[in-house]
């Protein structure tokens, strides 16, 4: 099997419905398995054999595609027409809109903030990472809910 029909074999696998597929050729055998993650990741592993006389020889076995479903595929169009300013997450990590499970949100929506301001945080890797306004405005809409997960880019805050 020729590298290209390879690298396209696994990217349809991937945009597949299908969780697993095997393929064996002239000695050569393929496995392609799908793994969703309980945060609905999915990532897709490879692992291919070359059959020497008795035994098998493993040569790859290496995540290659990785994907989160993105926004659900209203949401996307709903995001691409918001106006004003939008704060975009800058990691993929758990929306958090209070400092503590206790605490009040940093901001509410009608809130008037101001350019440097905290307006949520964003774990990522066991670290918190406050997310600031970009902008001075008034919070028009948040775009997600506390304990959400988040990717890079998503967007996080309408301002006007």
């Amino acid at each position: 099997m020729e590298f290209e029909q390879m690298i396209t074999l696994i990217k349809t696998v991937s945009d597949s419905t299908l969780t697993a597929f095997k393929y064996e050729e002239k000695g050569v055998k393929i496995t392609l398995e799908k793994k969703i993650s309980q945060e609905g990741s999915q990532k897709t592993l490879v692992s291919s054999s070359i059959i020497e006389g008795q035994g098998e020889k493993t040569v790859a076995a290496t995540a290659v595609s990785s994907h989160t479903p993105s926004l659900e595929e209203g949401k996307e169009q709903e995001f691409s027409s918001l106006e004003g300013h939008i704060v975009h997450s800058p990691l993929v990590g758990v929306f958090y809109a209070a400092p503590s499970e206790e605490a009040e949100p940093f901001v509410k929506k009608g809130d008037i903030v101001q350019k440097g301001q905290t307006l949520a945080i964003v774990e990522a890797m066991k670290l918190m990472n406050e997310i600031e306004s970009d902008y001075d405005g008034t919070v028009v809409e948040i775009l997600v809910e506390n304990g959400q997960a988040v990717e890079y880019g998503q967007p996080l805050f309408q301002i006007s």
